[in-house]
């Protein structure tokens, strides 16, 4: 085929705008994407980013029962698909091929069936699906109507609990099901009205599950249910406020493991008894950054878990009888994640995304001794379009003080730069996370090595105020009143900038989505006249219609962090810091991208914003995908969307015409 299908089905529609000014429509994907004043890509853009739009991961996601194969997610259509890979370095056998996306991967214990769950569109209503590797067919377990998730396999393999709105559609839930008659499900945890209740793990008799009831980022309690008696029973997180989650039941089943910041600033691995009157024991507290992961074999013996260091991934493993741990020091720098040790307890499957390598699955052979290892392999090598990674930038770890102290000197504002090999000045592309409590680590991404080599520009990844990874203090500066605060950090990398030789404060981008997309518009509130740009995707416009129209079981906690719009003084403050309210003050090119069926924030944010703009004249490029949600995961849409931002940019940061 000489072009990507998506450019086979291109209508070209005018419509008028709300101030009879024409705006020029296009749709692509047999009409599903949905695209406003966006000038048609030249063939020259499509072919020149090609390679970079043709870029794999090979994220690990279970072992199989004998311990011999592993199952892994990649995809080689247009989403992500379950494969299977029988040795490494093997071919990946694709074993499902829905429209849709697989997630939650989990499988069923003493067998090599498989859940799932699936929604339609990105909608994220997802319906739980058992899986036969044997015959290919899945079976839906889920009412097919409300939204399902987190599921947990007991140990016997005969029952899944898993969370569920299917009560009143606002309250997550904990319901249960034995795995051969789905069709008599029963909710074992009725939750407060809109709050988050989930399960974790099952003790060995299967008569007890640890549960975990999420609050805010700063904010989780565990309870233990008795599934006999239905006694529900707070294990941690009663005073004070604190981070509490639960991973597992010991190897005696009398005790929990689970981590926690209450005895400082970061989130510590914890054992507790079970008895009555006992102290948790904080294994962990020579270690000054989160636990990030905790993964245990099946008899509960052997551990791993990795830590977040300043962003980057780092494995240890420990003996869970003697509470001693090692680190593992043939890991490359970059992340870590989907710890899982096999059905046999010998080998630990992982997934590692460094900046020259898309997320692959990786196997560390495991000694007799539980602290022991000996080599790590590598079981998939995802295709990157032709393209040498060696050759990738990596990025380097910068500080730049902001606006107030920390102990009498400014406080300082990490941020990953990637800049291309030379002396500059480059144009600059600030890429703000969203969240807000995620971080920007330093990670493979195709296409800030795309912008770095095709537009000659360096690209800043902060972790503005609010961010995890940084301690609790940190993470809670943004709250409530303090929002703006994390949107000072960025005029503050903006003063920054101008003060390096080789960067061109004249040429500044901003780019984010989610709460990054918020971030975006209110720097363009505040400071326009240092922005040539901005890019925002599926962000917040108006904090108060957010709240209003987000779905209705995420509400309540998104007001923990955002505040509650039905509060007056609040209500004033939200409104006062919404961008769509301080349009006037927008003055820099934009484009805005959305998902027709974001739960999270709804297509309205985008339509209102794009209206207001278009009202002043603003010049802004408006994308909208009809079979999306919170984020472009179809492939023949995120190839327009990139290759949109890419003339963007052209245009409007580097005044060049392609």
């Amino acid at each position: 085929m000489s072009q990507p299908i998506s450019f086979l089905f291109l209508l070209l529609i005018v419509v008028p705008s709300i101030n009879s000014a024409e705006v020029i429509t296009r749709s692509a994907n047999n009409g599903n994407l949905i695209m406003q004043d966006i000038p048609e890509i030249p063939q020259s853009i499509r072919d020149d980013l090609n390679r970079y739009q043709n870029v794999r991961s090979g994220s690990f996601q279970a072992w199989s029962a004998d311990s011999e194969n592993i199952y892994i997610s990649t995809r080689f259509g247009d989403v992500n698909q379950l494969h299977k890979v029988d040795h490494p370095g093997g071919a990946r056998h694709q074993l499902t091929f829905f429209d849709e996306p697989l997630s939650n991967i989990q499988r069923q214990p003493l067998s090599d069936k498989i859940t799932y769950i699936m929604d339609i569109g990105g909608s994220e209503f997802t319906q739980i699906f058992l899986f036969d590797p044997q015959t290919a067919e899945s079976k839906l377990l889920t009412d097919g109507k409300s939204r399902n998730g987190s599921v947990l396999w007991n140990r016997q393999g005969t029952a899944v609990a898993y969370q569920s709105t299917r009560r009143n559609g606002q309250s997550n839930d904990v319901w249960m099901m034995a795995a051969n008659d789905p069709d008599n499900a029963r909710m074992i945890l009725q939750a407060p009205d809109n709050s988050w209740w989930g399960a974790t793990d099952f003790d060995q008799s299967g008569n007890n599950v640890l549960i975990t009831n999420y609050v805010s980022v700063t904010d989780s309690r565990i309870h233990l249910l008795n599934l006999k008696t239905g006694e529900l029973k707070l294990l941690a997180g009663d005073e004070p406020t604190s981070v509490n989650l639960a991973y597992a039941f010991d190897h005696k089943n009398n005790g929990i493991w689970y981590v926690t910041d209450r005895y400082g600033e970061f989130q510590q691995l914890v054992w507790q008894s079970l008895a009555e009157h006992t102290s948790p024991k904080v294994i962990t507290a020579d270690i000054p950054w989160d636990i990030e992961e905790l993964a245990l074999s099946d008899d509960r013996r052997r551990g791993a878990f990795s830590i977040n260091e300043n962003g980057r991934s780092r494995l240890y493993l420990m003996d869970m009888q003697t509470h001693e741990f090692r680190a593992v020091d043939i890991l490359p720098t970059g992340l870590a994640f989907n710890l899982a040790f096999s059905p046999d307890g010998t080998k630990l499957g992982l997934s590692l995304n460094t900046p020259k390598t898309p997320s692959d699955t990786f196997v560390l052979e495991l000694g007799n001794n539980h602290l022991e290892y000996a080599t790590m392999t590598r079981w998939t090598s995802s295709e990157v379009g032709g393209l040498e990674t060696d050759g990738f930038i990596e990025p380097e770890l910068v500080h730049y003080p902001t606006f107030d102290q920390l102990d009498g000197q400014p406080r300082q504002i990490p941020a990953w730069i990637y800049k291309p090999v030379g002396n500059g000045p480059y144009p600059v592309i600030i890429s703000i996370h969203g969240g807000p409590e995620s971080q920007a680590r330093p990670r493979f991404s195709s296409t800030y090595q795309m912008w770095l080599n095709k537009l000659g520009v360096t690209v800043i990844a902060p972790n503005v105020r609010g961010s995890s990874g940084y301690g609790k203090t940190f993470v809670s500066l943004d709250n409530g009143f303090k929002r703006e605060n994390s949107v000072k950090d960025i005029g503050a990398l903006l003063d920054w900038i101008s003060t390096q030789p080789d960067l061109d404060q004249q040429q500044v981008a901003v780019f984010g989505g989610s709460y990054g997309g918020y971030m975006v518009l209110a720097s363009t509130v505040h400071y326009s006249s240092r922005l040539k740009a901005a890019v925002e995707i599926v962000g917040i416009s108006n904090f108060v219609t957010f709240l209003e129209n987000t779905q209705d079981y995420r509400r309540d906690l998104r007001r923990v962090e955002y505040g509650d719009e039905r509060e007056p003084t609040m209500r004033t403050h939200l409104q006062n810091i919404s961008p769509l309210n301080h349009v006037e003050k927008i003055a820099v090119p934009m484009l805005v991208a959305q998902g027709h069926n974001d739960p999270r924030v709804p297509y309205t944010e985008a339509e209102q914003i794009v209206a207001a703009l278009r009202a002043q004249q603003q010049p802004v490029w408006y994308m909208d995908a009809l079979n999306e949600g919170h984020g472009y995961r179809r492939k023949e849409n995120r190839d327009i969307y990139q290759q949109a931002i890419m003339l963007f940019l052209q245009q409007h940061l580097i005044n060049h015409e392609p």
